[in-house]
């Protein structure tokens, strides 16, 4: 059995460029889909947070019409409700990465807000990738690979093959023109090979122990690819 963390973003909100503050969290699918994969398979599962706090469902990620329907929908609440390690968070600056084999994070607009500028994540990052050990990242949680910076100053994501949300699927949500700043665009500015697929449909990218995946569809094919370099 392997010991996998989970790391999800602290906030409600993200604020827009008109500084509005637009609800969100963590995104359902893509916290619930490796999470029944890692758990059916064996593994533990800890939550870490910044501060310890109880991470806030994006209640988007629960409506019908982004779950296939009212039974997709109420099969991801029923799996949310069930998900007991999200009310018993610790802290993400206690983290010790000696302790766990493998390193996940979920998305939603959260990790913009709050991970994409934490020095506690972004130092986790570094050592996690540096370890070896599988890190699986999903959809918006790649804004926290913005916050890894090794002591040269440099990120250690620059020239990685990765995937994350896309421009076209932030413009297609009707958020990329309300946005300080686009995900892909970060990426890149990094130095990341960023490998764009369809919209919306299932994109998993790995390169090295570095296992990324584009949008909520893709959750489940990552979930896999973690499993395997778990084996």
């Amino acid at each position: 059995m392997s010991k996998i963390l989970f790391v999800l973003t602290g906030v409600d909100h993200w604020t827009l460029a008109d500084g509005t503050k637009h609800p969100t969290g963590f995104w359902a699918e893509e916290a619930v889909a490796p999470y029944e994969a890692l758990k059916a398979a064996g593994h533990e599962v800890v939550v870490a947070t910044p501060r310890g706090v109880t991470p806030t469902v994006d209640r988007g990620s629960l409506a019908a019409e982004v779950n296939g329907g009212q039974e997709g929908a109420d099969r991801i609440a029923t799996a949310l409700a069930s998900f007991a390690e999200l009310g018993r968070p610790i802290r993400l600056e206690d983290v010790d990465l000696d302790g766990y084999d493998g390193v996940f994070y979920p998305g939603g607009h959260g990790p913009m807000e709050d991970l994409a500028v934490n020095a506690d994540s972004g130092r986790l990052l570094v050592q996690a990738l540096e370890s070896g050990k599988p890190l699986g990242v999903v959809c918006h949680g790649p804004a926290a690979l913005l916050a890894a910076t090794k002591e040269d100053g440099s990120n250690p994501f620059a020239a990685y093959r990765l995937t994350g949300f896309t421009n076209a699927e932030e413009t297609q949500a009707g958020l990329a023109d309300k946005a300080r700043w686009l995900l892909q665009d970060r990426l890149g500015e990094i130095g990341a090979d960023f490998q764009e697929g369809e919209p919306w449909a299932p994109h998993v990218v790995v390169d090295r122990n570095l296992v990324t995946g584009q949008n909520p569809a893709s959750s489940a094919s990552l979930a896999t690819q973690l499993l395997k370099k778990l084996d």
